[in-house]
């Protein structure tokens, strides 16, 4: 079990974790108290990387359900307005017209 946690923190990981334990070193320390410190450094790094990796999940998620929220809300507001705009389109051009005809229609009677 252990082979394994040492498995999963990368070279990388425990390079850093080392040079931060050397930074860090007291005089009088051992290499084996060194040894040690670099270790919980390598714990603290695993453990903050896999909370970074669950709050990235939790946002992922959290976009994702917004954006499937996002498309049925547009969908379902525009469906009526695109029914809306027709009728009120095609009825102005046709309450223009009969307006102009009856202005004409005056105007003619007038004049007669």
């Amino acid at each position: 079990m252990a082979k394994k946690k040492q498995a999963e923190i990368s070279q990388e990981t425990q390079e850093e974790a080392l040079q931060i334990a050397k930074k860090t070193q007291k005089p009088g320390q051992t290499k084996e108290q060194t040894r040690l410190i670099a270790q919980g450094i390598q714990k603290g790094i695993a453990e903050y990387k896999k909370a970074a990796k669950s709050k990235q999940r939790q946002a992922d998620k959290a976009r994702k359900r917004q954006q499937k929220a996002q498309p049925q809300v547009e969908t379902s507001e525009s469906a009526p307005a695109t029914q809306k705009k027709p009728k009120n389109s095609a009825l102005l051009p046709w309450t223009l017209l009969i307006i102009s005809w009856l202005g004409f229609a005056a105007y003619l009677f007038t004049q007669l």
